[in-house]
């Protein structure tokens, strides 16, 4: 039961408080009742302030009575609904009664102003509840009012007091109504909510359940909804829809879902509570958690800077001042538009369920148009009555969430179930299960406030339900059935808005409304009315304290709650991965997995190296990973993970490849299970000393992730505590829910089934055995989270401590965004710092690495513990282990390294050399590299070809070209050689990459080579080459691809190039570039005056005369020197007769006046060729017989 009112303020203009000369002045608060606060309800604060949101102002003519709704929240979430009746009193003018007071020279100098005698105040009568009944609010004031206008013999005491002392059932009356029972014993057993109201006096009808009077001759009918979790919201969707549209609100929709903040703008405060009411409504079952102020006051303006999300609605008199709003999406509900910043971007609902929640929309917003095309439509097909329409809007969007949402229950994890239930949500499996790991919407909706608060309220197994849960467990096969056919959906939605109505509406022929208005003599009599009286406070309150001692000898009111164990539905099905097709998965792979696998353990080497390249190709899928887990768990479970040094190391390497190709988030569990198996398996290394797996698998992003870690912490947790229960249990409790299952006796009992089975039997339970219990969980928690620090050291620590990349590149020491869990209280806060420092670790290098992952645990520590129950005492003891075992763990891993390092280096292939051409010369020697796939699939053996990449070679660079030259690393193809290169010339761009290779164990940096000859080489350093050998290649590439020198842009230069390189430090006295670009200028200058002007114009030979030149191609006697002579334009003497025409051709030639013209030289023999002259001309394409892309004459050096 709750109090439909609790209290009654009575609100009038401040003329004390008056700002001279605008007009504008303050409410203040006349009367309130109760003075006193309530204990479960205190009084808000800023009353006043919501009244008159615009301004407390005087007018000049009386104002039409007005009605709102305004929502304000208290610093316990609670919100209070503040009902607003406003009326305008008149009052003399107080402008006229100071000019009357003051001396004449002080009167107005403005005399054309002329002053009304008479202006009129704002009155506000307001209720204050938290119940949301806007008709009956409504009604009541206008009572209220009417009594005071039309001056009825009724005292306005009674009635106020009548309406504070209303009490009505919070939900659930209509179940009741239809019973005359009216006593607690006489209640059936059957119903899910037990409300009664029973006041002595009174006599005991159904009608008295529902209907109230406040002594006026009035009557109402309040017709409470049958389940108050799901929301009541009257035509508010609707008219949301028909303000603004479909797109617009699925925009708003989505805004705040992702919490963005939202902004309301109407002239009318009404209609801007309704707009911010459906928007909450078709976000059901999610709550909103922000800000939320459908009516902001223009004097809190302000509020629209803050940082957080919110939902506001703002009188469009303050448009101007909300258009400097650079982040805040607004929505003008009189215009029917949504303005979106361009800053923010708003996420929307996956495809297809966006464009089916059109669709549906559609068709219930607008039937007409399906058959707008119809030769013959029907008669009827108009929409259905506004709050119809209603609830069949918000049918839509429940069932749009039940879509989002299905098989969410699988993915909670419970850590605790007594005193309390504690629910934790695994994100990364629940998105990895439905394959939405990219989607950015489903991403933001998770990581919300709001779906926190959802996990929070619905995630406890034994709990009252709703129509939610009943629609996502028991429905969701008939949704994917129907989702093809809208006409199917639209008859599942009119059945869930049937619901929804039935709900907020549970007697909705009953209208025996009976609330008198103004008469018509009243509102004549309102231009002399009088000013609203002062209420007798001692008449009020006496109403209000004998309600209050009737309630206190009336029996109890109990709400009983039907509890039962929450459906969890279907599970959820496999999904297809994206990320790897058919072929990957097909069972042929999977048992060339389970083949190579048993090879390695049956110690067939040859065999398993065989079929390795293919096991890592079937790695890239997801089935296959699987798969590899599952049957190196069943060798686990036989005692075989001791291994030989070749076991070893297969194992290892598929590991790797498993892990190489998980997200961060670990969404298909595959991290998750590998974690139990790479500390299981080891290989000996000495007397007493053992590897495990997880030295050479910590080059992984997803041992950094702190959501992992909670996810995997939580998953062990809850499965430590399902056993504790079916361990303690001797059987008999269990069998109550294998009943409720019906043919459930031979399914293995789940762990929020068992919860759900210890909830119930909780309050039965004596208060030794209760202890016991949480004691016992607190334990199981406490041991897991030392088990937990333990494994973490193991993937968090480097087998060589000195090498601290993994660390540096994961950041671990900014962890605290990361987390998944929604609250953040750390009980240990600057006790994780403290401990750091008292590691007692000697070495500077090892101490980093070792403060790093205390740091990391710390913190991993904190945020588990607290959440789940985990006392001071043990989480202190926590923190003063923790640097023990890491440093416990290093000190073992010093004796590993030491050994591993006396392993005998693993036989590689040897290196091939590459066949250079003529003058072509080595600048640097082959390094050892991996060959990796670019992205085409032709070499990688998916297209039917032999699988050529990856390759292992070697690189190489000479004087003209990159070359590498290697084999397949596939055993099968092995014989097969594989070379590319591209010039030096043509490398346009050069990028770092880091690659963990399927053949490695560690993450290898590498190069990515770009060529204009459309051609790419992504090579990965062996781990033999040192990053600074690395460096100086990379350097070397880049001096021949940029030389210091002009004559090293040339590649066959006989040795010039190599020694250029070699010793680059030297001073050459050749020419620099900058010295001849500096005579290049002075050149151009010298001839920019001269004119040459073409006797003939140049016409080349035709394809039958170019061959008789080809055996003349060789010759070369053309050189052009550094001047222009008019000398120099004739021809050599040396020429033959026979090739004087077409070399007067090529003199001729603008290309041939260029390069005079640029000072790279003069016509001359060979004779007359002047010594420092650097370059000559070739005629040796003079025909273009060489290549016919290349010019008919070439710059080339001059040698010797």
């Amino acid at each position: 039961m709750a109090r439909l009112a609790d209290y009654f303020v009575v609100v009038g203009y401040d003329l004390d408080k008056r700002v001279e000369g605008e007009g504008e002045g303050q409410g203040r608060i006349l009367q309130r009742f109760p003075e006193k606060d309530w204990e479960d309800s205190p009084f808000p604060q800023g009353v006043e302030l919501f009244c008159q949101p615009s301004g407390w102002q005087l007018v000049p003519e009386r104002q039409p009575p007005s009605f709102f709704v305004a929502v304000l929240t208290d610093i316990n979430s609670e919100r209070h609904y503040c009902a607003c009746f406003t009326f305008w009193e008149g009052q003399d003018n107080p402008q006229l009664q100071k000019a009357r007071t003051s001396d004449v020279d002080e009167v107005d100098e403005d005399p054309t102003v002329i002053q009304p005698a008479q202006v009129f105040a704002p009155k506000s009568l307001v209720l204050v509840s938290r119940l949301d009944y806007t008709d009956v609010f409504r009604n009541c004031l206008a009572l209220v009012y009417t009594v005071h206008v039309d001056g009825l013999t009724v005292p306005l005491e009674t009635v106020i007091g009548n309406l504070l002392t209303c009490v009505i059932p919070i939900a659930g009356g209509a179940q009741i109504i239809e019973s005359r029972v009216c006593s607690l014993d006489m209640v059936p057993q059957a119903c899910d909510w037990l409300l009664a109201c029973v006041q002595p006096g009174q006599e005991e009808r159904v009608d008295s359940l529902r209907t109230i009077t406040l002594g006026a001759g009035d009557r109402q009918v309040i017709q409470t909804p049958i389940n108050d979790s799901l929301p009541v919201s009257g035509s508010s969707a609707a008219q949301l829809f028909r303000q603004l549209g479909i797109v617009n609100v699925l925009y708003l929709f989505c805004a705040a879902l992702t919490e963005h903040k939202i902004l309301f703008l109407s002239s009318s405060y009404q209609r801007l509570t309704d707009a911010c009411r459906g928007l909450l409504a078709i976000m059901f079952p999610l709550k909103y958690s922000f800000t939320y102020v459908p009516i902001l006051p223009g004097k809190l303006l302000e509020v629209l800077s803050t940082p957080t999300p919110f939902i506001i609605g703002v009188n469009s008199f303050f448009r101007s001042e909300t258009q400097e709003l650079l982040d805040v999406i607004i929505a003008d509900l009189d215009g029917g538009t949504v303005t979106i910043p361009e800053c923010v971007h708003i996420s929307l609902l996956p495809e297809p369920l966006l464009q089916q929640t059109q669709t549906a929309l559609s068709m219930v917003l607008d039937p007409e148009l399906e058959i707008a095309d119809h030769a013959f439509p029907p008669q009827s097909s108009l929409p259905s009555a506004p709050k119809i329409q209603d609830k069949e809007i918000r049918a839509i969007f429940l069932w749009l969430f039940a879509q989002l949402f299905q098989g969410y229950r699988w993915c909670l994890h419970i850590i605790r179930i007594h005193p309390e239930p504690v629910i934790r949500f695994h994100k990364a499996a629940f998105l990895g299960q439905r394959a939405l790991t990219e989607d950015d919407f489903l991403m933001k909706v998770l990581d919300g406030m709001a779906f926190a608060g959802f996990v929070s309220e619905r995630g406890p197994p034994y709990r009252a339900t709703d129509l939610f849960d009943d629609l996502v467990a028991n429905e969701v096969e008939r949704i994917r059935q129907e989702e093809a056919s809208p006409h199917k959906v639209m008859n599942h939605i009119k059945e869930l808005a049937e619901q929804l109505f039935k709900n907020e509406n549970p007697y909705p022929a009953v209208t025996m409304h009976k609330v008198q208005g103004p008469s018509g003599n009243g509102q004549k009599a309102t231009q002399s009315q009088s000013p609203f009286p002062g209420l007798d406070e001692v008449t009020v309150q006496l109403f209000i304290d004998h309600a209050t001692a009737k309630l206190k000898t009336a029996p109890p009111v109990v709400k009983v709650e039907v509890k039962s164990m929450v459906p969890s539905g279907p599970p959820l099905g496999d999904m297809v991965d994206r990320n790897s097709n058919v072929m990957a998965n097909s069972a042929r792979r999977l048992e060339v997995v389970r083949h190579c696998i048993t090879y390695i353990f049956e110690n067939k080497m040859l065999e398993a190296k065989k079929l390795m390249p293919a096991v890592l190709r079937a790695l890239k899928g997801r089935a296959a990973r699987v798969c590899l887990t599952q049957e190196l768990n069943q060798h686990v479970l036989q005692n075989r993970a001791v291994l030989d040094d070749q076991q070893f190391d297969y194992v290892v390497r598929m590991m790797n490849c498993t892990l190489q190709d998980c997200s961060h988030m670990d969404e298909h569990g595959i991290a998750a299970a590998l974690l139990p198996l790479v500390t299981a398996f080891c290989r000996k290394l000495g007397a007493g000393i053992t590897q495990f797996a997880y030295s050479c698998v910590q080059e992984h992003t997803v041992w950094t992730n702190m959501q992992f870690w909670e996810a995997m912490f939580y998953s062990d947790v809850q499965k430590h505590i399902r056993e504790l229960y079916l361990e303690t249990e001797d059987g008999e409790h269990h069998n109550h829910i294998e009943q409720q299952e019906g043919s459930g006796g031979g399914r293995e009992i789940g762990a929020l089934e068992l919860a759900s089975e210890q909830s119930r039997l909780w309050p039965t339970l004596g208060k030794d055995m209760q202890t016991e219990r949480v004691q016992k969980e607190e334990s199981t928690v406490f041991s897991q989270a030392i088990h937990y620090a333990n494994r973490m050291s193991y993937l968090l620590l480097p087998l060589d401590t000195s090498k601290n990349r993994l660390l540096r590149s994961s950041g671990l020491g900014d962890v605290e965004s990361v987390s998944n869990s929604y609250v953040t209280n750390s009980i240990a806060g600057s006790m994780a710092e403290s401990y750091d420092t008292e590691s007692g670790f000697e070495d500077a290098e090892s101490s980093d690495v070792a403060n790093s992952v205390v740091r990391f645990i710390n913190r991993f520590v904190d945020k588990v513990c607290n959440e789940s129950g985990v006392t001071n005492e043990h989480l202190k003891a926590l923190h003063t282990m923790i640097p023990d075992i890491v440093q416990m763990h290093i000190e073992t891993l010093d004796a590993v390294h030491r050994e591993s390092k006396r392993l005998p280096p693993i036989q590689k292939p040897k290196l091939l050399r590459p066949t250079l051409l003529a003058g072509e010369e080595l600048v640097m020697d082959g390094m050892r590299v991996y060959l990796i796939p670019d992205g085409r699939e032709e070499a990688m053996g998916t297209m039917g070809g032999p699988p050529l990449l990856p390759a292992e070679g070697a690189i190489f660079l000479t004087t003209y070209r990159l070359i590498f030259k290697g084999t397949p690393t596939d055993p099968l193809v092995g014989e097969q050689v594989v070379t590319r290169s591209f010039p030096i010339a043509s490398l346009t761009k050069e990028k770092r990459i880091s690659v963990t290779l399927p053949m490695e164990q560690f993450v290898q940096e590498g190069l990515q080579l770009r060529s204009c000859t459309f051609q790419l080489m992504k090579i990965v350093f062996d781990e033999e080459v040192a990053a600074d050998l690395a460096e100086v290649f990379r350097k070397h590439m880049h001096k021949l691809r940029y030389p210091q020198h002009v004559q090293g842009t040339f590649a066959f230069t006989m040795g010039q190039s190599g020694k250029l390189v070699v010793e680059h430090k030297a001073k050459d006295k050749n020419q620099s570039l900058k010295t001849l670009s500096k005579n290049l200028v002075k050149s151009a200058k010298r001839t920019i005056n001269r004119q040459y002007v073409m006797k003939k114009k140049y016409s080349p030979p035709t394809w039958e005369n170019r061959s008789s030149f080809q055996s003349e191609l060789d010759e070369d006697e053309i050189s052009v020197s550094e001047e222009v002579e008019p000398s120099s334009l004739t021809l050599s003497s040396t020429i033959r007769s026979s090739d004087r025409q077409t070399m007067s051709n090529v003199v001729e030639r603008a290309c041939c006046r260029d390069y005079q013209r640029m000072g790279l030289g003069t016509l001359s023999n060979s004779l007359t060729r002047s010594k420092n002259e650097p370059f000559r001309i070739s005629t040796v394409n003079r025909m273009y017989t060489v290549c016919r892309s290349y010019p008919g004459l070439l710059i080339v050096p001059l040698i010797g």
